[in-house]
């Protein structure tokens, strides 16, 4: 029997769902291979391949994963935090191995919202003294 292994990562405004289970290293992005979905961007899929290389699994296990928000970097790093924690559901092992380094804290950092009076969050309009 073929178990599959689930984890949700985020950052900003991206939602990764992420399924690992036993194979020959396929990663699958919204029915999308790797080059095709993130194409010339190396380093989102050095992003996304960071965790399995650090468990020392590459080649040995499939990701088929559903990412959805954001812009294209904050995909990717979704996707890391989700095969991180996938990972850690996979083998209670890697834990020691992928949590010091900080792959499996979410990060927090969001947009911060505009307020009433200014251009922006922070950005006030031109002042004129008179």
């Amino acid at each position: 029997m073929d178990n599959r292994f689930y984890a949700t990562g985020k950052r900003k405004t991206s939602v990764a769902r992420v399924w690992i289970s036993n194979g020959n290293g396929n990663i699958t992005i919204n029915k999308k291979t790797l080059d095709e979905y993130f194409g010339g961007l190396n380093r989102a899929k050095l992003e996304i391949q960071h965790p399995i290389s650090l468990a020392g699994l590459t080649g040995k296990v499939d990701i088929m994963a559903t990412v959805k928000g954001g812009g294209i970097m904050s995909q990717a790093e979704a996707l890391r935090h989700g095969i991180s924690k996938a990972l850690v559901e996979y083998d209670a092992s890697l834990r020691g191995t992928l949590k010091p380094l900080g792959l499996l804290s979410r990060d927090a950092r969001v947009k911060e919202r505009k307020k009433y009076g200014k251009k922006k969050a922070r950005k006030s309009f031109q002042w004129s003294k008179r």
